[in-house]
């Protein structure tokens, strides 16, 4: 214990007389006994190396200020950063709405806490549904990578297999929470992850080899269209023919924005739809989740495996007046707490005020034209900076927003490339050399409605500048 210690500033329990009496009412000799439970190597004794503590509130806003300072980011600098969180138009009527009191605090509580809160979720959900073409539609949940895992899970109870076939690349960071879900501190819950290879020549799933891998463990076939490096999976709906055939489920990551300009999941055999709703009028942020989607057909097989809140209309005792309220609720952790269907929470509800508003202002032809526009920016960087000596794009057609840049035969690397550009108030695209080494010196560069032609002209000249030297 330290020497001196004082209650915190804005931590009421923190003072000792409310710990003290604490304690006393639940019989418990001193905060040391309550973490009796916790194994010895797993304590820390020795004495933290914490700066000292700030008390004043002023000093402490300069503080953090000064520490946020030293951030560069993509309002003060152009960026072509991808892989997960993108940088999309944020309309201000999205920002202008979340703030609303009635939204900031009716998060949950009592009916007459909802001031529409419900309604809006209904909203945002059957505008999703919309676009995915898929009528079952739950509330987000923290990313797009908890969405997959939490349908993966769902697809092991709906089956009653362990198996799961990755089909295409797929971001590192979204790997790594699918393989959190999969793993478990049961044996018997284990979802076994199997990846399926990509086709050299086309940087798209290896059929051939998936025919071979997905048999009668197989729960699922997850893949993603567009896929991590931005190609369109031209053989989703065999892909899904092949998992039907199994009796596994097929599961579809897909970013919302893309469904102006292709099909949408359930068209090609998707029976789960997942993917991320920052592009839906979120802004980018770390540290919190951006939130992710859940979304099937409408049968009570798939309802009743949702670990997310469900949200219904029906018609009142009031000719004419609908209500709005969540189905299912028993199921969810909120309902069973440890035996519901899996742990979710609502950290990300908010985003679907910012998300109905943004799809609303959109409607179906601003989709169509978002997404052209995309495409249009997206293919003409990639055009200009393969122009550029030493520099190749990577399958340079049939990608949306996001394609690679392979700079192997510039003798310079990603990192090196990255850090120049910087110097020239640039992000560069993401560095795969280390994620995916085969790839050599690899970047994956994204371009959406954001850059103009401008943008990518600077970006042109700043690594023709930095590949000369």
């Amino acid at each position: 214990m330290p020497a001196h210690t004082t209650s915190h500033p804005w931590m009421a329990n923190s003072v000792e007389a409310i710990k003290a009496d604490m304690l006393a009412r639940i019989g418990a000799a001193s905060i040391a006994e309550l973490f009796q439970q916790i194994p010895e190597d797993h304590q820390t004794h020795h004495a933290l190396n914490l700066p000292p503590a700030i008390h004043s509130e002023a000093a402490l806003k300069r503080h953090l200020r000064d520490i946020a300072a030293k951030n560069k980011d993509c309002e003060a600098n152009l960026s072509f950063l991808g892989g997960g969180i993108w940088q999309h138009h944020v309309p201000a009527i999205c920002d202008e709405l979340v703030r609303r009191q009635e939204w900031l605090t009716s998060v949950f509580g009592s009916p007459e806490s909802d001031h529409g809160r419900n309604q809006a979720w209904f909203e945002f959900c059957s505008q999703l549904g919309e676009l995915l073409d898929m009528d079952l539609v739950g509330m987000p949940v923290y990313s797009w990578g908890c969405a997959a895992g939490h349908a993966i899970r769902m697809t092991a109870r709906l089956t009653g297999r362990s198996k799961l076939v990755i089909a295409g690349p797929v971001s590192p960071e979204r790997l790594s929470v699918i393989r959190t879900y999969c793993a478990s501190a049961v044996d018997s819950r284990v979802i076994d992850v199997v990846f399926c290879g990509v086709d050299e020549t086309t940087g798209l799933t290896d059929v051939a080899a998936l025919h071979q891998l997905v048999d009668d463990k197989t729960c699922a076939v997850y893949l993603e269209n567009p896929n991590y490096h931005g190609l369109f999976e031209v053989a989703a709906a065999e892909i899904g023919a092949i998992a039907r055939k199994a009796g596994a489920e097929t599961i579809v990551g897909v970013d919302p924005l893309t469904l102006g300009v292709i099909a949408p999941p359930a068209s090609y055999g998707a029976d789960i739809a997942v993917g991320s709703i920052q592009p839906l009028g979120v802004h980018m942020h770390g540290g919190g989740g951006v939130g992710g989607f859940i979304a099937s057909r409408h049968e009570e097989r798939y309802a009743r495996e949702y670990p997310t809140f469900l949200v219904s209309i029906a018609p009142t005792a009031v000719e004419g007046e609908h209500g709005f309220g969540l189905s299912l609720f028993h199921q969810t952790s909120y309902g069973m707490r440890d035996e519901g269907k899996d742990w979710t929470g609502n950290s990300t509800y908010l985003w679907t005020i910012a998300g109905a508003a943004y799809m609303a202002l959109l409607g179906p032809q601003g989709f169509v034209e978002l997404g052209r526009t995309i495409l249009a920016n997206a293919h003409s960087a990639a055009r200009k900076i393969g122009a550029i000596d030493g520099v190749t794009i990577v399958r340079a057609g049939g990608f949306f927003k996001e394609f690679l840049v392979d700079f192997n035969a510039t003798g310079r690397t990603v990192a090196d490339i990255n850090k120049a550009l910087l110097a020239h108030g640039i992000f560069g695209g993401i560095d795969l050399s280390k994620d995916e080494p085969g790839s050599g010196q690899t970047a994956l560069y994204c371009v959406t409605e954001v850059h103009t032609e401008a943008d990518i002209d600077r970006l042109v000249s700043a690594l023709t500048k930095v590949l000369s030297r």
